[in-house]
């Protein structure tokens, strides 16, 4: 369960991820364990539908390449251990594909509404659809949100995560559509004098790092 009981505030970027405390479908784990390392933490409403389905199947083959980038990958659902179980294995046996990574369950939704993806007044949990990109200080990144009805795209996830880590690295910005490999740009002019001195178009420079 989380640390934080009081109903909380919606969670935004450069906030603290809450720390908890869950059963998972590879034994017990605390969000702390994950410090030192990138985690993209993800929920969905319900094992056994089509969209989740495809998602963790999705996220199960791309694992490798999250992993290659210091990542580690962690689901959350409402449904019970043993649901999560027996999907894993439905999974495997329908399409020979094996979920790696752990999936927590939260029937009392006490996580998911600790980081306001659900509100708190939600019948159920039609809405917790959230992914969360948490950098190895334990920071919120970026967030992205999807309503029930539409897969992730993995190769989109992965962008997002390559693009915060080269801004890490090189203290770049990364354009629209912006891929591994391709110019960055370089962070906007903050005074007049900078501004001034900055060549060419001050407010869009090609970055010189790639």
């Amino acid at each position: 369960m989380t640390d934080q009981q009081s109903t909380p505030r919606p969670l935004h970027i450069g906030d603290e991820a809450p720390n908890f405390t869950a059963r998972t479908t590879m034994g017990p784990v605390k969000l702390a364990d994950y410090r030192g390392r990138w985690l993209l933490f993800f929920s969905h409403p319900a094992d056994f539908t089509p969209v989740c389905t495809s998602e963790f199947m999705a996220l199960a083959r791309a694992a490798p390449r999250f992993e290659a980038m210091g990542c580690d990958l962690l689901a959350l659902s409402v449904d019970s251990l043993y649901a999560h179980l027996a999907w894993v294995r439905a999974i495997q046996d329908g399409f020979n594909v094996t979920v790696r990574f752990p999936i927590i369950e939260d029937p009392s939704m006490v996580i998911g509404r600790g980081y306001a993806m659900i509100n708190p007044d939600a019948p159920d949990a039609g809405t917790l659809r959230h992914s969360f990109f948490i950098d190895p200080a334990g920071i919120i990144r970026a967030s992205i949100s999807y309503p029930a009805s539409i897969g992730r795209s993995v190769d989109e996830l992965l962008r997002v995560l390559a693009a915060l880590q080269h801004f890490d690295a090189h203290g770049e910005v990364t354009p629209a559509d912006w891929h591994p490999g391709e110019p960055a740009l370089m962070p906007a002019q903050d005074t007049q004098d900078s501004m001034l001195s900055a060549p060419g178009l001050w407010f869009h420079r090609e970055a010189k790092s790639t």
